[in-house]
């Protein structure tokens, strides 16, 4: 459904984009993770026809996004980061000004637009006006704008931005629901454990390179022989903070307080060393134990050395 070939863009001396080469399937959601700046709006913008790369190709639905244009608008739903909306409109005009904009009949655009608003919850707010929504359901009613011509391929940058927690709990939920309904998504975000239920498959790109892309299991830093762990103590934490410190097993340490999270490379043999050592020197260990990798923890450990 969105297929790249070595796709390329340049900025006058700036290099956005080098040699990406992607394919997502039909019904899956593909999570684009990355910093500010690392090349994921531009990777999207292309695909939505509203820029020209420099080199390469990409396709959406099988057309080409620079000799087809109208067939790939016609055939995906593209939310920026940041949208314009019309605040002298209601929910139900803005939407019903681009259904229009579609070529919907207006027959069709009444429960068109109803089940629209239902599918993002907003059918309480259909007659309140653009500017008098919260940032959230601006946000959601974006979403209901990119679904009003039925797209296959839906593009959504940083859909979460500037949302507080009840707001990208929402958000959420509608895309799982967006997933249920075999639309293929591709969504970026540089929030990382919001991606790390949606997705099918990752990409992480940093300074315009894709550095890493596959199912999210796959991209996993257990295949580069690091494992997270957690170590929670009741007693003396500064020893294991020491101790950890300068053990040649531990990769990183974040410590909160007494609660030490620490990329570990060894065997479980010198797992099992460090913690006779910590209780060794007087500390009071109550946890020592393996710890769900999040895609924050993925990112890091990708991108360290990247560009340098």
């Amino acid at each position: 459904m969105i297929q790249t070939e070595h796709l390329s863009k340049r900025y006058g001396k700036l290099q956005a984009l080098t040699d990406l080469n992607l394919n997502i399937d039909k019904g899956k959601v593909f999570g684009f993770i990355g910093p500010n700046g690392a090349g994921k709006s531009t990777t999207m913008l292309i695909l939505s026809t509203l820029l020209t790369p420099s080199e390469g190709k990409a396709y959406v639905c099988g057309y080409d996004v620079v000799k087809e244009p109208k067939d790939v608008r016609q055939s995906l739903g593209y939310m920026p980061d940041f949208f314009g909306v019309y605040d002298n409109l209601k929910a139900t005009e803005y939407l019903d000004f681009y259904a229009g904009a579609y070529n919907i009949p207006p027959a069709k655009r009444k429960s068109l637009i109803a089940d629209l608003l239902e599918l993002v919850n907003l059918s309480n707010k259909a007659d309140a006006y653009v500017d008098s929504l919260s940032r959230g359901m601006k946000q959601r009613l974006g979403l209901a704008r990119c679904l009003v011509h039925s797209p296959d391929v839906l593009i959504l940058d940083e859909p979460a931005s500037g949302l507080d927690p009840r707001a990208r709990i929402e958000m959420r939920e509608i895309l799982k629901q967006l997933r249920r309904m075999n639309k293929t998504i591709l969504i970026s975000s540089h929030i990382l454990p919001e991606l790390a239920e949606l997705c099918d498959e990752i990409g992480v790109i940093e300074k315009g390179k894709l550095i890493a892309c596959g199912a999210v299991d796959d991209v996993s830093i257990r295949s580069r022989g690091i494992s997270m762990m957690e170590v929670r103590t009741v007693f003396g934490a500064e020893k294991a903070e020491r101790i950890l410190r300068e053990s040649r097993f531990v990769r990183q340490l974040d410590d909160k307080n007494s609660h030490f999270r620490i990329q570990f490379m060894g065997t479980e043999e010198n797992k099992a060393e460090l913690l006779q050592q910590l209780i060794a020197a007087g500390v009071g260990v109550v946890h020592f134990g393996d710890s769900r990798e999040n895609l924050e923890d993925v990112f890091l450990a990708i991108t360290e050395g990247v560009g340098n």
